[in-house]
């Protein structure tokens, strides 16, 4: 028994060190030196099976039946699925891909195609295959868990790369004459209240935070709607949080609000103001209500504000998605937005380490939908159309009183 403890010993200190082929080896050798019942009292000290041992005693007699950098013979060891059961690949692959490699009718066309599913589809089938030998075999064929990935944006503008162009352009321009230059957007609408969160917060372990279960609006705590202002040449944000519709009419009062808290000491000298935006949605190229507000502020600030919008179908380009949205967004992640102050202190405590900026504010105020602009107020506005694209960038200079 003191021997098995000694071998015991010295297997758990070398185990991790060796191969299978080391292994095996040192086990016969030891097996050797104790002599009659010396391969029975290694099995007991190491849990080797009986015949591992002994082949170990025999390759001691025999080392040139292995090259010193192979573990077995050739052709040893446990076949794989593939090798016993010819075409289980191809029925597999069928399943997972039922669209352009297998029949379309396929079983599994309209499911979750998780290991377990997919190995109970495949036993169904006649094959005797564990979701763990699933998995193994969708690792051989390439293939990897993955998520979807947005890439397509429909027809591409033919001038989408010149306006690319036209915007860069205007805005280091404008940089570099030291006037403000701003991207502008609506982020995502969110409800209000105890609602769950996307992303992940560090809390004590085994109490997460408890949310309802069905995101329904809550009457009275409503949603909040999220304008934002991006200043391009002094990277800071402000952002109001509106509580009624997001129309062209409250992305201008956020304008005019940036400017009052922090446009006009920023750029006391401002002789034009440059605004990147979509082309969709509150401040899209062709909402009249959008013109005619910029009328209204450019009168108020008494400089002419240039416009230039991004194509359709282009709008995660705007510099305002991933300099100051997408850090909202992780700066809030897992916390419920319980409410307007919530939203408000949340977005105003984002920062980076390149020195974003926020200021936010609540807007309370009540911004009807489908307001109508007429005729004749569209003749009093002052638009000058560029000569490049005058649809997608224009300039609209104050009226004189």
């Amino acid at each position: 028994m003191e021997s098995e403890a000694i071998i015991r010993g010295k297997y758990e200190l070398l185990s991790p060190t060796m191969n299978e082929r080391s292994r095996r080896l040192w086990a016969g050798a030891e097996a050797r030196a104790l002599g009659r019942g010396g391969i029975a009292a290694v099995q007991r000290a190491t849990g080797m099976a009986f015949r591992t041992v002994h082949r170990g005693m025999r390759e001691l007699d025999a080392p040139e039946l292995l090259a010193p950098d192979q573990v077995r013979r050739s052709g040893g060891g446990r076949k794989k699925a593939t090798v016993l059961t010819p075409g289980l690949s191809a029925v597999l692959d069928s399943l997972v891909e039922p669209f352009t490699r297998g029949d379309p009718e396929s079983p599994l066309r309209w499911t979750c195609k998780s290991t377990r599913r997919l190995a109970a589809e495949l036993r169904a089938q006649g094959y005797a295959i564990s979701h763990t030998l699933v998995a193994s075999l969708l690792g051989e064929q390439e293939y990897s868990l993955q998520a979807n990935r947005k890439n397509q944006e429909g027809t591409t503008h033919p001038d989408r790369n010149a306006q690319f162009e036209h915007i860069y352009q205007r805005v280091r321009v404008q940089l570099e004459a030291g006037q403000p230059a701003i991207s502008v957007d609506t982020k995502k609408k969110e409800l209000v209240g105890n609602f769950k969160n996307a992303g992940r917060e560090w809390r004590p372990q085994g109490q997460p935070r408890e949310v309802r279960v069905h995101d329904f609006l809550d009457p009275e705590l409503g949603k909040a709607i999220p304008y934002g202002v991006y200043d391009l040449g002094r990277n800071q944000g402000w952002v109001s949080v509106g509580i009624d519709h997001d129309t062209a009419s409250f992305a201008v009062t956020t304008i005019r609000r940036w400017w009052r808290e922090m446009g006009r000491r920023r750029y006391p000298q401002a002789r034009s103001l440059l605004i990147i935006a979509d082309s969709g949605g509150s401040n899209g190229a062709r909402v009249r209500l959008w013109k005619w507000e910029l009328q209204r502020l450019a009168d108020r600030l008494g400089v002419p504000i240039s416009v230039c919008h991004f194509p359709p179908g282009t709008s995660k380009w705007n510099k305002i998605e991933h300099r100051l949205f997408s850090f909202i967004s992780e700066n809030w992640r897992g916390q419920p937005l319980l409410t307007h102050a919530v939203i408000v202190s949340l977005i105003a405590a984002t920062t980076t380490s390149t020195g974003l900026k926020v200021r936010c504010a609540l807007d309370s105020g009540e911004y009807p939908a489908k307001q109508k602009v007429t005729d004749v107020q569209m003749a009093a506005v002052r638009l000058t159309p560029a000569e490049f694209h005058g649809d997608w960038n224009y300039t609209i200079h104050p009226r004189k009183h």
